[in-house]
């Protein structure tokens, strides 16, 4: 049994229904069947948890932004691949993109400023592929950085609507959206 992670997926459950301020150790506590002293052993403070899941996430984004673009020198595709690892991350990870949006406020330093540096260097990857697009003469767009915030923004709102078991199905998903970039960005072949 992962004792530490069953704390981590009640947290991140918890921080999701209740928000970060207003869940206890004893919430926590209480959902994996130990009481709030107990948890101590298995993590530092309720701050830890929150900081562990918000810089995980951010870990994670990256190293599937990182595998979807290797060896792939076409920006067109590029942005294609993007797009689609960004919006299936947050079709499957729901919870966690919704805390790691609403609850940045809660961190507090180091922590925060760790999982901002993270935030940027994650925008800074999505800037990269727009800003080589536009030099190849392929997307157009007036701003590089509004355009990377879109696509960011489009991927960050599945989490808030999508349901494995809905209307679409998360390849469908995947595919309109990253259409959608690839149309916000003007894409086109020269």
């Amino acid at each position: 049994m992962d004792r530490l992670g069953d704390i981590r997926d009640a947290a991140l459950e918890l921080f999701t229904r209740k928000g970060f301020e207003a869940t206890t150790m004893s919430d926590i506590g209480a959902a994996v069947g130990m009481r709030a002293p107990s948890l101590y052993k298995h993590v530092a403070s309720k701050q830890d948890l929150l900081a562990q899941i918000m810089v995980a996430t951010m870990e994670n984004l990256l190293a599937a932004h990182r595998t979807a673009v290797a060896n792939v020198s076409d920006p067109v595709e590029r942005l294609r691949r993007a797009t689609e690892a960004h919006v299936r991350y947050h079709a499957r990870h729901r919870l966690e993109a919704f805390v790691g949006t609403r609850e940045i406020r809660g961190l507090t330093e180091p922590h925060r400023s760790r999982v901002l540096d993270l935030r940027a260097e994650y925008e800074a990857c999505f800037r990269a592929v727009v800003q080589a697009g536009v030099d190849a003469g392929v997307f157009r767009v007036d701003s590089v950085r509004l355009a990377s915030y879109a696509i960011l923004d489009l991927g960050m709102g599945v989490a808030v609507w999508y349901r494995a078991d809905g209307e679409h199905p998360e390849d469908a998903v995947v595919w309109q959206y990253s259409e959608f970039a690839l149309r916000l960005v003007g894409a086109h072949r020269p």
